[in-house]
């Protein structure tokens, strides 16, 4: 099977768990100057990062990825869990004198999610050649501000199939950065706050984005996901999840999920049916890469959640 290139952070992830509602504590008439604290009941050090999340979840489903990332002189725990889960780090790009991305993320008991990411290293662009040889896909995620803007084009220049993923760059992304890095792609991922504010930035409607990808993957959580092309639109629903524990991560798992289908020659629902299994296993684990399937094991919550065989094969 075709490996896949995957761009954006690689980084730790700090998760804490708050037990309340954060819209509890929101004056309607003062969200102009917010100033809040919360008591956080859990806390712990992940290994993360789109980058990373994405390329573990695709070497459980026996894909291997070449990472396009830059980390820092702290990286050695992380590479050594990359090694052992499967992941090979060769590509990552270290950067001397700086520490690894840091993503801080705050999840309430409805799972919603505040978060903060530091750059650090990932800030680098990773000014490297990318070999597109023998790979089938990439994917252009949040991540280095000038990869992003880069890489699309360096797709584009080759001829070689993209999948844009913006996520949490929107913030920073400018309606121009944006309008740029969908021209020409395959899919462009996102949850559906996120295909909003894509909206808003760059004042495109759906079928104005579909002029410029090829379909539109996006993602409502608990209600499944919706996808859009030039032909229509399908509905799928979300695969069963014995217990929620930790929604961090669930996007890029469904990402890598969706892929697998993809270098699998499947039809688009079934890779969403794949790819909703797969984040199925992350929010059960609290943590982003501290859960495991066998192919066997997917296959049959597959066919339990869609009452259909799996077409995956090893």
């Amino acid at each position: 099977m075709s490996r896949v290139i995957i761009s954006g952070s690689v980084a730790y992830d700090r998760i804490m768990d708050y037990e309340g509602l954060f819209a509890d504590h929101f004056v309607a008439d003062k969200l102009h100057s917010i100033n809040l604290s919360f008591q956080i009941q859990r806390l712990s050090v992940e290994f993360g990062g789109t980058a990373g999340n994405m390329a573990f979840n695709l070497a459980l489903l026996g894909v291997q990825s070449d990472i396009i990332a830059t980390v820092g002189e702290d990286f050695s725990k992380y590479k050594s869990h990359m090694l052992l889960s499967g992941v090979n780090p060769t590509t990552v790009r270290t950067v001397e004198g700086e520490m690894t991305a840091s993503a801080y993320v705050f999840t309430d008991k409805a799972d919603n999610q505040i978060a903060a990411f530091h750059m650090g290293a990932g800030g680098h662009a990773y000014d490297s050649p990318i070999d597109t040889e023998g790979r089938g896909y990439a994917i252009v995620g949040p991540g280095c501000l000038d990869d992003m803007r880069a890489l699309p084009e360096i797709y584009r220049t080759k001829n070689f199939p993209f999948f844009y993923d913006p996520a949490q760059a929107l913030t920073a992304l400018t309606g121009d950065d944006l309008k740029a890095g969908m021209k020409g792609a395959q899919i462009l991922f996102g949850t559906d706050y996120e295909l909003g504010l894509i909206a808003q930035k760059t004042g495109w409607t759906e079928n104005t984005m579909l002029e410029n990808v090829k379909a539109l993957v996006i993602t409502y959580g608990a209600e499944g996901s919706r996808i859009r092309t030039a032909d229509g639109e399908i509905r799928i629903a979300a695969a069963l999840v014995d217990n929620v524990s930790d929604p961090t991560g669930a996007g890029d798992a469904y990402r890598a999920g969706f892929i697998k289908g993809l270098l699998s020659a499947l039809p688009m629902e079934t890779c969403a049916k794949i790819a909703s299994t797969v984040a199925a296993y992350t929010v059960e684990k609290y943590g982003t890469q501290t859960h495991t399937f066998t192919l066997d094991q997917l296959k049959e919550r597959y066919k339990k959640s869609y009452k259909e065989e799996c077409p995956l094969k090893a």
